[in-house]
């Protein structure tokens, strides 16, 4: 091995083989399904600490806000998830009570999902201001 194109040859093998293992690893950990509360109920210990996407609406008055992180409960089909959010990414706008949300993280031995990820969209519905909602018309 004294040879040096063979010495290059062999570090370049190397390289692109501790390249392709990241790759694969790393496609491997962005790879997080999407899936509903009572599926991950249903799915019981065999998906513990495994990195997954769940999502669900807030249930009313279950968020608590200490610091940065943020308790709350998801439901879907009569089935409630506790979450508890520790993220970098500040809690968007958009959650608030009745609001669906889309937490990414892992469920842990103490049945909280430990979500590094959230997401929320606004409630579907749309409630007028009290007091009889008209507003001016055009032209007056």
């Amino acid at each position: 091995m004294s040879n040096p194109k063979v010495k290059f040859a062999v570090a370049i093998v190397i390289l692109l083989g501790a390249l392709a293992w990241l790759a694969v690893i790393g496609m491997q950990e962005s790879k997080t399904y999407y899936i509903t509360v009572a599926e991950l109920k249903r799915m019981g210990e065999n998906v513990r600490e495994k990195r997954l996407r769940v999502g669900g609406r807030v249930v009313p008055g279950s968020i608590q806000r200490e610091g940065r992180r943020v308790k709350f409960l998801l439901e879907q089909d009569s089935e409630t998830l506790p979450v508890i959010y520790v993220g970098r990414d500040p809690v968007p706008d958009t959650f608030v009570d009745h609001a669906e949300a889309l937490v990414e993280g892992r469920w842990g031995e103490d049945g909280v999902f430990h979500a590094q990820k959230l997401q929320a969209k606004c409630a579907s519905k749309y409630e007028p201001a009290e007091g009889g909602g008209s507003s001016a018309s055009p032209g007056t």
